[in-house]
């Protein structure tokens, strides 16, 4: 069914939504597939950095040691988990003040489902290459935000005028979450959590 839904999120994202809606999708599946396609991300990157390396110019591929990157790979992992539940949360308090009092089950389907094309794409941390990494992001990140317009007006049953401004109050929350991340791994890196290369 996850996979079903991926393919037509591409192909025809508008009647996914409505079949998502349709679907009352039960807690645990949804649940499960948060726990499944947050771990693309997470696996890549930990193979990326450790298997692969980086490099900048003609200089010698930089690497992670294992113990660093699978201590990395953990937090990333539940920083993920807590970043979607915290999102589902968001949405279902902030729907009351948008007349769209939907379950939180719902709520948590959106936040799960509309950073597919960031989870997918998470693939590509194995090859870690800013350049590489940004050319595939920056549409995945757009493709994102169009799933987002989209599915808060078909998920909450609210007009679509009124879904284009609960939408662009989930992406503010988003962005400051996302700028609350980067802080919080500044704070972590301090206390010694950061990266430990290999000689």
């Amino acid at each position: 069914m996850l996979f079903e839904h991926i393919i037509g999120f591409f192909l025809h994202p508008s009647e996914e939504w409505e079949s998502v809606r349709a679907g009352n999708i039960p807690f645990g599946r949804v649940v499960f597939h948060t726990l499944l396609l947050g771990a693309i991300p997470v696996v890549s990157g930990y193979i990326g950095t450790t298997q692969f390396g980086w490099q900048i110019g003609a200089a010698e591929a930089i690497k992670l040691t294992t113990g660093s990157a699978a201590i990395i790979a953990v937090l990333y992992y539940i920083i993920i988990i807590m970043a979607v539940f915290s999102m589902g949360w968001m949405i279902h308090w902030m729907g009351q003040t948008y007349g769209a009092s939907q379950p939180l089950t719902r709520c948590l389907v959106l936040a799960t489902y509309i950073p597919i094309p960031l989870f997918l794409v998470g693939i590509t941390q194995i090859y870690p290459v800013l350049w590489f990494n940004l050319i595939i992001g920056i549409p995945a990140a757009t493709y994102t935000v169009f799933l987002l317009y989209l599915g808060i007006p078909v998920m909450m049953e609210i007009p679509p005028e009124r879904g284009f401004l609960f939408s662009s109050a989930v992406l503010a929350f988003g962005l400051v979450g996302l700028v609350g991340l980067l802080a919080a791994t500044v704070i972590l890196w301090g206390f010694g959590l950061g990266p430990v290369f290999t000689t």
